[in-house]
């Protein structure tokens, strides 16, 4: 395909998605089960949140917040999270080049703040290749991110950059996720097995596993729940409760837990993770008719 149709195809895509969403997701939803999305009555879970981020989400203006790495910080630290549960922030730019090297500490991250994936790990800063990352970070700004998934709600965010100092993890631990329901942390999602292919286990807020995920993506159980689940808990219920649904990310440090992201479309709707029995425990937890 020439370089120009390839612009051209990319553009009508985005086109569709900014200016029918609901058709571009009907799309997406059917290249990924082979069926047909329920607008009027939604039964599976991916369904359930495709609802909420055509018709409720992509519109919301806390929302759009919450998934800007930097307003989802202010918005943790208005809604009473201790900064010590925060990485501590070195800086926000808005463009590349107005990043120094005197800023940046020995270690730290560097994370565009419009979309997820878009993030450089520097754990060494005399090894530490600004001048490439500045490339990098100039390509990502420019893209257009939340279009090709038809997440809108990301398209509303400032394309900004963000410096944290790098808070080290304990080797091979995993990170964890809790799904939240209308202020009400019911699952917990615990992520192992990075450095392969990432397995997936679900525990109720007891730590008794629940038999939510296909076998291909299961990982192995760990005995015993995470250090600083009763911390995990109390945050999300704080971030959670003006949300029909929302994941809150976290991963342990030495002596504390610390904040991730918070996730409204997870797998951008499409996750083909759950079993059918894990898609209707989890479509039972979010019942669309509270705010219908």
């Amino acid at each position: 395909m020439s370089k120009l149709r390839y612009k051209f195809k990319k553009g009508a895509k985005r086109f569709v998605s900014k200016h029918n969403n609901k058709k571009y997701s009907e799309d997406l939803y059917k290249n990924a089960f082979n069926k047909k999305i329920d607008w009027e009555n939604p039964t599976e879970f991916n369904e359930k949140l495709m609802y909420l981020k055509v018709l409720k989400y992509n519109s919301n203006q806390m929302v759009w917040n919450c998934v800007d790495k930097y307003q989802a910080r202010l918005y943790a630290l208005s809604r009473g999270i201790d900064e010590k549960h925060l990485p501590e922030l070195v800086g926000v730019y808005k463009r590349a080049k107005d990043i120094k090297e005197s800023d940046l500490p020995d270690k730290f991250v560097i994370r565009c703040t419009h979309g997820y994936d878009y993030s450089i790990v520097c754990e060494n800063k005399s090894e530490f290749d600004l001048k490439n990352a500045k490339r990098n970070l100039n390509r990502w700004q420019k893209t257009k991110f939340g279009y090709d998934t038809g997440e809108l709600l990301y398209t509303h965010t400032v394309p900004r950059i963000i410096v944290e100092k790098f808070v080290p993890q304990p080797k091979n631990e995993p990170d964890y996720k809790l799904y939240c329901f209308y202020g009400k942390p019911q699952v917990i999602l615990e992520c192992t097995e990075r450095e392969e292919k990432v397995k997936l286990n679900f525990y109720d807020l007891k730590w008794n596993e629940l038999p939510l995920v296909k076998d291909e993506y299961h990982g192995r159980k760990k005995p015993k729940p995470p250090r600083y689940l009763h911390d995990m808990i109390g945050i999300a219920k704080k971030l959670s409760h003006e949300f029909p649904f929302v994941r809150i990310d976290f991963y342990e440090a030495k002596d504390h837990v610390m904040l991730g992201d918070m996730v409204f479309t997870p797998s951008a709707c499409l996750a083909p993770y759950y079993t059918e029995e894990g898609s209707k425990y989890l479509s039972n937890l979010l019942d669309l008719r509270v705010i219908k």
